[in-house]
This record gives structure tokens, sequence and C-alpha cells, in this order.
């Protein structure tokens, strides 16, 4: 039996839904052995995530609360990933539009609340598209790795915010509360910066409904309009796409940034609708690790935007419901291990949309001998 692979030359529109929900599956029953090996319980365990994640009062709330940076990050890995552009630099940037974003809730603190919103939107978007630009330039004008790159420059922005906060007396650190004599914070927002909320049983963030919205208006991008279809050309072959008159330095500039500037909303999302100050404590913002985990949630979805918001959905509920649950008997690294295996099996199932197995069986076959011809020598001997 001869097994080859053979890349598809189309994908039925079946496999889009069927390889992430087979993917799926597989992780789960995965992480069901990994429960059993552990002494957990997988039907029991399974239950109480669930319950913690959903059905828990409180729980839709603050599942939606973990959701919406996944958004932002997903759908920045989404965008670049779209053109092959694998921007892994998605924390980075977060933390990039986190800083615009304070900047401005600071410098703006006495304007009323939609202007706040609105300019803490921009910089943030204009923090996270600076930083992507970074890699975006390395890679067009001299052929560097952008993965490499992205990555990181994750380090060096995490570097950054701390030196804001703990090791400098910058714009954004308080140096005059009571509170910041004994620890270094950062400037804290005026009330007006925060950013409104939706609802009274189940609180929406305002930043969720905008990665709703910025989902849309991406999607309404890449699929609608010229610039997406050079981007899909571009991902195919950017020999073509130059070939064709296109600017392909200028699409990689541009997608860089909008991944980016995406991530960066994120960052302001973070710091108007949550914590209200620049955060830069190790336990803070930096140690949930949203950019990485967008990748997550941008490969689940198969980079559809709108699957971006419900995949974030779900993997922020699994983490609220990992967090909600942690103790003793229930480890806090065993919901990364479960991330990590669904990101697995993800990746894998890749492989089954781009590509099929086919069998083929080995034939046994005896190849015509024919006799040797005669030897010419003896005749060429008597010849001479």
């Amino acid at each position: 039996m001869n097994v080859r692979i053979e890349r598809r030359l189309s994908q039925p529109r079946w496999l889009s839904v069927a390889v992430p929900v087979v993917s799926l599956v597989v992780a789960f029953l995965l992480i069901a052995v990994v429960l059993v090996a552990t002494g957990h319980n997988p039907w029991t365990t399974y239950k109480d995530l669930f319950e913690a994640a959903f059905t828990a009062e409180g729980a839709l709330t603050q599942t939606l609360i973990g959701a919406t940076p996944l958004v932002f990050t997903g759908l920045c890995a989404a965008a670049a990933f779209r053109m092959n552009l694998f921007n892994i630099g998605g924390e980075g940037q977060l933390y990039f539009g986190a800083i615009g974003a304070s900047a401005a809730g600071i410098y703006f603190g006495g304007q009323g609340t939609p202007f706040l919103v609105v300019v803490m939107m921009i910089a943030g978007f204009a923090g996270g598209a600076a930083w992507a630009l970074i890699p975006g330039l390395l890679r067009a004008y001299l052929s560097t790795n952008e993965i490499i790159t992205s990555l990181m420059l994750n380090y060096v922005a995490g570097l950054f915010l701390t030196y804001l906060i703990f090791d400098s007396h910058s714009y954004w650190r308080d140096t005059e509360s009571a509170s910041a004599a004994v620890f270094p914070v950062g400037k804290a927002l005026s009330d007006a910066a925060n950013w409104p909320t939706f609802g009274s049983s189940v609180v929406v963030p305002f930043g969720f409904i905008l990665g709703i919205v910025a989902a849309a208006l991406l999607w309404v991008l890449y699929s609608r309009t010229k610039f997406g279809f050079e981007v899909q050309v571009m991902s195919d072959s950017q020999r073509a796409a130059r070939y064709s008159g296109m600017r392909t330095r200028r699409k990689i500039l541009a997608v860089m940034a909008l991944s980016g500037g995406l991530a960066g909303l994120g960052g302001a999302s973070q710091v108007g609708d949550f914590l209200h100050t620049l955060d830069a404590d190790p336990k803070g913002l930096r140690s949930y690790g949203y950019g990485y985990a967008g990748i997550v949630v941008a490969s689940l979805a198969r980079y559809n935007p709108f699957a971006v918001v419900l995949v974030a959905f779900l993997l922020g509920g699994l983490q609220n419901a990992g967090a909600a649950l942690q103790g003793p008997d229930f480890p806090s690294g065993l919901v990364g291990v479960m991330e990590g295996m669904i990101l697995f099996t993800t990746l894998g199932g890749e492989l089954f949309v781009r590509y099929r197995l086919r069998f083929t069986r080995k034939h046994p076959h005896t190849a015509a001998t024919s006799p040797a011809p005669a030897s010419d020598a003896p005749a060429a001997e008597a010849a001479q």
C-alpha cells in the first residue's frame, strides 16, 4: 500500500466546516487522555468547565471580558496570515496600543467620554500599527523573516512597558499619589475615560462590540474590495502579483500596519474597558499572553473574521472557567495544556484542507525478459 500526499486543486466548502469541528473533537479526546492520566474525570471536568464558563452566575460577563482582547489579537493574526505574512508580534503590538491609548486618555482627561473613547481608539490603533511596521519594513525592503522579528519585538515591547512604569519617571508613571510612593504604578485615567458597558444581568464591554465591528469591516475589506483581491493574489503568488503590476511592498506594509493596529485596539480596550491605567506588572497585562492566544483563535477560525469572534468567545470561556476552577485539584497549567492541544490539532487539520491522502495498492508485475543479443565480437574479429 502506497500513501501519497497530493495538493487539492479545489477545496470543497464542507471541508472548511468539517475539519475545524473534527479537529476540536480530536483535541478534546486527547485532553480527556491527559485528564485521565492526571487523575481527573473527563466528563465531570468538562461539565464543570462549561458551567463555570457559560451558565454560572456572572459567568457570561467574565467570559466576555476574557474574550474581548482575544477578538482583537485573533483579528490581528488573521489579517496578516491571510496574506501569508506571519505576524507573531500581536503581544507587543497590544502593549503599544495600551501605551498609546493611556497617553491619549491622560492628555485629554478633561474632555467628555465620547471624545476620549475615539481618541483612545485612534491612539491605540496607531501605537500597534507603528510597532508592526518595524517587522513590515524589514520584510518588505530587506526580505527579513517577519516571524523572527515580530516575535523578538514582543520581548522588547514588554521591557519597554516595564521601563515606563518601574524604571523611569515617564509621562505614564504616577509620582504623586500615596500608593505610588510605596509601589510604582501608572497614572489612573479620569472617570470620563472609562469606556461604557451595556446590559445589566450580562454586562457587555464596549470593546467586545468594537471587536465585532472590526471583524465586519475586515471581512468587507478582504472580500469586497480591490485591496482584498490584491491581498489574495499576493498570498497565492507574490511573483504573479509583481508581474501584474501590484505594489507588493506597499501591500506588505499596509497589511502589517492593519494587523498591528487591530492588536493595538485590543490594548486600548484593555485600558479603557478594564484596567483604567497602564499596567506594567508582570502579573497583570503581561501575564495573560493575549497575543499568543490570538494565534490559536485565528488558526481555529481559519482566518475568517466572524469565526474569530466566535472562537474568541469560546476560548475566553475556557480561560475564565480555568481561572474559576483553579485549585489543588485543577492546576492553572491544565488550561494551557488544553489550548496547546487545540492549536496542535487545528494546525494538523489544516493539512487535510489543503492536501489529501491518496492510497494506492502495489501491483506485482514481472518484467518481460528477452534473450541477450549475441555478441558481435567474434564476427568483428573474423572480418578483420
